[in-house]
C-alpha cells in the first residue's frame, strides 16, 4: 500500500483549480443544499427510536413489526450505497440525487400514512433505499467540486452532518412526539421530511452538477451488482433480526455472505480488465483509504450503539419522556458539532493523530459516563452524564469528519461515489453489528441482574467503549508504522 496517489492512469486525484467568486458561491449552495440530505436521510437512522412505544400503541405491532421499522432502513440503506454511488460517477451525481431524494420524500409521506404495521415496514425499506442513493452523491460533490486540502473544510460539514443527525435523532423525535401527541405524534417523525424533500429536490437539480462532459457510457456490471448485494444481505440480516430470530444457525448467514463478498472482489477484478467495474479494488492500494474505511466500520459499531442503549435505558428503564431522553443525548451532539467543524479545518495539518486523540476522548468519556452512574446511582442520569458525554461527543467529532477526509481524499473523482459507498457500507455494517452485541449484552445483564437498569447499561457501555477503543489501537498502529517509514 502507498500513501501518495500514482502519477499516472486513472488513479490519479484532481489538483486544485481556480475558482471564481459566482462559481465559488454555486458550489457552497450546491454542498448546504447536500449536507441538508445527508442530515434528513441520516437523522432517519436514530430519530423513529423514541418513536417504537406509540407506534406500538397505534399500529397494535409485533416486536417483529417493530425491529423491521428500525433496521430494515439501514438494510436498504446498506444495500444500494454502491451502486447507487456508481451510477451518480457514471451518469451525473444531479440525477441520481434528484431521484434519490424525491423518492425519499415520497416515501416518508407513506410512512407518516400508515394504517398498519406492513404498510410501514415496506415504506420504511423503501424509505432506506432512498437514503442509499442519496449519501454517496453528497460526497461525491464534494470530490467533485473541491480539489486537494480545500475539501478539508466541506467533508468536516459533512462529519458534523454525521454525528449531529445520529446523536440528535432521539432529540427531534422527542420534541415532535410531544408536539403532536403520544397517539399521532410518530408520524410527524416521517412526515417533517416532506416539505424539506421538496425543497432539496428543487434546489438539487438546480445548483448540482450534471453529467460531466465526456462522462463514460459503459452498462452497468450486473453480475457485481448481485453479488455485492447478496453478500451485503447475508451480512447484515442475522445482525438486524438478532433480537428476533433466536435459532443460532441465523450466524452461518455471515460467513456465507462474507464468502460471496469475496466471490465479489474475485469478479471485480476480473470485470476491471474489460470495463468499468462496480468497485474499483485499486483504491485499496491507498494505505489510507483502507485504513480509514476499518476505523470506521469499527468505530461506528460502538458510536451508533450508545444511543440505542441510552435510550433503552433512559425511557423503558428510568421512565423519562422520549423528550428529555433525547434532551440528555444533546451534550454528545452539541460536542460533536463543534469539535467537527473544527477537526475538519486543522485534520490536513495534524493527520491521523488528530483521529486518534479524538477516539482517545471518546473512550475516556464513556469510561467517565460509567464511573459517574455508579458513583452516584440516585442522582439523575441525565444530568450526571452531561459532562462526560460532552467529552465524548467533542472527541467524536475529531474523529468522523477528520477521518471521512483523510480516507476519501485520495480517491479520484470518477470513482468518489462508489468510494464513498463502500465506506458507508462498511459504516453500516458496522453499526448492526455494534447494536446486535451491545444490545444483545445489553438484554442478557438485563436479565442476569433481575431487571437492574444500570447495571445492564454499565455493562453495554463498557462493551460498546471497548469496541471503539479498537478503532483506536487501529488509528496509533498506523501512526507508529508512518513514523518507522519516515525515519527509514
Amino acid at each position: 500500500m502507498h500513501d501518495r496517489p500514482s502519477t499516472g492512469g486513472t488513479m490519479t486525484a484532481a489538483e486544485p483549480a481556480h475558482v471564481d467568486a459566482a462559481e465559488n458561491r454555486r458550489r457552497w449552495q450546491a454542498l448546504g443544499v447536500g449536507l441538508v440530505a445527508a442530515f434528513m436521510t441520516l437523522l432517519d437512522v436514530s430519530i423513529v427510536n423514541v418513536a417504537v412505544p406509540s407506534i406500538d400503541r397505534a399500529l397494535h405491532a409485533s416486536p417483529s413489526d417493530l425491529q423491521w421499522v428500525l433496521s430494515g432502513y439501514a438494510l436498504t440503506f446498506g444495500l444500494v450505497l454502491v451502486p447507487a454511488g456508481r451510477f451518480g460517477d457514471a451518469r451525473g451525481r444531479r440525477n441520481a440525487f434528484v431521484f434519490g431524494i424525491a423518492l425519499f420524500t415520497l416515501t416518508s409521506a407513506l410512512a407518516g400514512l400508515a394504517t398498519s404495521p406492513q404498510w410501514l415496514v415496506v415504506a420504511r425499506l423503501l424509505q432506506g433505499a432512498a437514503a442509499g442513493v442519496v449519501n454517496p452523491q453528497v460526497t461525491g460533490v464534494i470530490q467533485q467540486l473541491f480539489r486537494g486540502p480545500e475539501r478539508a473544510r466541506p467533508f468536516g460539514l459533512l462529519g458534523a452532518t454525521i454525528g449531529i443527525s445520529t446523536a440528535v435523532g432521539p432529540l427531534l423525535g422527542g420534541m415532535l412526539i410531544a408536539i403532536g401527541g403520544e397517539e399521532h405524534g410518530w408520524r410527524w417523525v416521517f412526515f417533517v421530511n416532506v416539505p424539506v424533500g421538496i425543497v432539496a429536490v428543487i434546489l438539487g437539480w438546480r445548483l448540482l452538477p450534471g453529467r460531466p462532459a465526456g462522462a463514460s457510457r459503459h452498462r452497468f456490471d450486473p453480475v457485481g451488482v448481485l453479488l455485492l448485494g447478496v453478500g451485503v444481505v447475508l451480512v447484515l440480516l442475522p445482525l438486524v433480526q438478532e433480537q428476533q430470530w433466536r435459532t443460532p444457525w441465523k450466524w452461518a448467514l455471515i460467513p456465507a455472505g462474507l464468502a460471496v463478498l469475496a466471490a465479489f472482489g474475485l469478479w471485480e477484478r476480473r470485470y476491471a480488465r474489460r470495463g468499468e467495474p462496480l468497485f474499483d479494488l485499486r483504491l485499496f492500494t491507498f494505505r489510507s483509504y483502507t485504513l480509514g474505511s476499518l476505523i470506521a466500520l469499527i468505530y461506528f459499531g460502538g458510536f451508533t450503539a450508545i444511543f440505542f442503549i441510552f435510550t433503552l435505558y433512559l425511557q423503558n428503564g428510568l421512565g423519562y419522556s422520549p423528550l428529555v431522553a433525547g434532551l440528555a443525548i444533546t451534550p454528545f451532539a452539541l460536542g460533536s458539532a463543534a469539535a467537527s467543524a473544527l477537526g475538519g479545518r486543522i485534520v490536513n495539518r495534524f493527520g491521523r493523530p488528530l483521529v486518534a486523540i479524538g477516539l482517545l476522548a471518546v473512550v475516556v468519556g464513556l469510561v467517565a459516563t460509567v464511573i459517574a452512574l455508579h458513583l452516584a446511582p440516585h442522582a439523575p442520569a441525565p444530568w450526571v452524564t452531561a459532562g462526560p458525554l460532552l467529552i465524548a461527543g467533542i472527541g467524536s467529532g475529531l474523529v468522523i469528519a477528520p477521518n471521512q477526509t483523510l480516507t476519501l481524499a485520495q480517491v479520484p473523482v470518477p470513482q468518489s461515489g462508489s468510494g464513498a459507498g463502500m465506506l458507508q457500507t462498511g459504516q453500516r455494517i458496522g453499526t448492526a453489528a455494534g447494536i446486535a452485541a451491545v444490545g444483545s449484552l445489553f438484554f442478557s445483564s438485563l436479565a442476569d441482574s433481575r431487571g437492574n437498569w444500570t447495571t445492564a447499561f454499565e455493562h453495554s457501555l463498557l462493551l460498546a467503549t471497548g469496541i471503539i477503543a479498537l478503532a483506536l489501537v487501529a488509528a496509533m498502529v498506523d501512526i507508529l508504522r508512518s513514523r518507522n517509514h519516515a525515519e527509514h
